[in-house]
């Protein structure tokens, strides 16, 4: 069946209504999933959706997000059964004397984790979250702290996954000749508003240059004043991680058991051309050698351990599949296309870079997608931007700036689901508090496109 016209939305808008009514991602993914396939093949709507999930789980990329998310939690379980976070969270108390400085150390940390916004994501938040409660900071502030500087500065340094991935792209659509794809991509990294917008306001928001607003300031005013960090509904998110932790007689880990784990997931990632998931084996093999033979943990101990950190990312994984699924009946739907098509006739060269990124940021908000929505729209970027002589490289910084939009402000993208799940609030906590700070940078972004479009 062909759906045409403003329908198309539907699905998407009934996902946001429903997240926003719960409070919660999975169980919206799954009923807009269904509905898309309703309207695609309403006599068949149930084994369409039983297709689209297995097509889903038979998927390369998707197969490896769970593997690298999976094993980075059992990366986590060895890190605190150790007591190598306590010893990291316990070696940063001496020098972290107020709130402000903790959150800027987690800031700091996460623009040195730049090779991979999941490392980024997973390691800061779950190593810092004693630090910050310590200093009586909500795990929504902490998860905004985090995300603003995970897919934003993977972004903008260009030895990254996102690099390699973007620039591959960018010549694959003619936009760049071949070995120019990296080049063309650091051309862009001053058009790339959003991410420097991001990155730029975390610091103003923890010194309260910018005072809290929106949701996020309730959130700061119930940890100040009642001593609750964990957000209420999120006590499960720390009662998974809380029986992996240390007994508290169990102080093996050093600060350095806790570095060189890290140090070595940045390595071996760079040394395999930025592949993740072979620095991840290497680091996890690292560990169970070490670990076992310096008496850290007990073979017993490491091997429960290794499962039982894959089986706490199984609630953000389970949303991470959701999401997958209902961007595959978007993609049937003809979303993208249809919004697209929608708005070329408005389009000339001066404002294709603002409504680039208004537009494509919508796509990928609504989907959960940014990778999975460039490869969509790029083609489409790329001979619009030629027929209407555009700049390309302002063209190329607008969609990736809208890429980073969708990835850090959408309800249940990989990145919103993994920093909350490290920082230990639920994805709904953490992204109706930092839609607002979301909002202000994308704003921000988008008059600097709309400018410099007419200059």
């Amino acid at each position: 069946m062909d759906i045409n016209g403003p329908l198309v939305l539907l699905p998407t808008a009934i996902v946001l209504v429903l997240a926003l009514w719960t409070r919660r991602a999975l169980e919206p993914l799954v009923f807009g999933a269904f509905v898309g396939t309703l309207m695609i093949d309403p006599g068949n709507a149930l084994s369409s959706l039983s297709e689209n999930l297995l097509e889903v789980m038979t998927d390369e990329d998707v197969a490896w997000v769970i593997i690298v998310c999976g094993l980075m939690g059992s990366i986590i379980a060895l890190l605190l059964k150790s007591g190598s976070s306590k010893a990291f969270a316990d070696s940063l108390m001496r020098y972290t004397i107020n709130k402000p400085r903790a959150l800027m150390g987690c800031w700091f940390m996460g623009i040195i984790l730049f090779v991979d916004d999941y490392l980024n994501s997973l390691a800061v938040g779950t190593s810092m979250r004693k630090v910050t409660d310590r200093f009586k900071t909500s795990r929504e502030m902490l998860a905004y702290v985090i995300d603003s500087t995970a897919a934003p500065i993977s972004v903008l340094i260009p030895i990254s996954t996102w690099a390699v991935f973007f620039g591959a792209l960018i010549e694959k659509n003619g936009i760049a000749e071949d070995g120019q794809g990296i080049w063309t991509y650091i051309q862009a990294i001053p058009y790339m508003f959003y991410p420097w917008i991001a990155v730029i306001l975390v610091p103003l928001f923890i010194y309260r240059w910018i005072p809290a607003f929106g949701p996020m300031k309730k959130a700061e005013q119930r940890a100040e004043e009642t001593g609750q960090c964990v957000p209420p509904g999120a006590e499960h998110i720390d009662a998974e991680i809380g029986h992996l932790e240390a007994d508290d007689d169990q102080t093996k880990g050093t600060i350095w058991t806790f570095l060189l784990p890290m140090a070595s997931l940045a390595f071996f990632t760079w040394w395999f051309d930025l592949d993740f998931l072979m620095g991840i084996f290497v680091t996890l093999a690292g560990m169970i050698v070490a670990f076992i033979a310096l008496k850290k943990l007990s073979p017993a101990q490491t091997f429960d351990n290794i499962l039982e950190g894959f089986k706490s990312m199984l609630d953000a994984l389970a949303v991470l599949v959701a999401a997958f699924l209902f961007n595959e009946v978007n993609t049937e739907l003809g979303l993208a296309d249809y919004v697209i098509n929608t708005v070329q006739p408005l389009i000339s060269a001066e404002m294709l870079p603002f409504i680039i990124f208004t537009i494509m940021g919508f796509v990928s908000f609504a989907t959960g997608s940014n990778w999975g929505v460039f490869v969509i729209i790029l083609p489409i970027v790329s001979v619009l931007g030629q027929n209407l002589g555009a700049d390309m490289i302002l063209v190329i910084g607008a969609t990736l700036s809208a890429s980073t939009f969708g990835s850090h402000a959408c309800f249940y993208s990989d990145a919103t689901v993994l920093t909350a799940q490290a920082s230990g609030c639920t994805p709904f906590q953490h992204a109706f508090t930092q839609l607002p700070y979301a909002a202000m940078a994308g704003c921000l972004a988008a008059v600097g496109y709309l400018i410099l479009g007419y200059m």
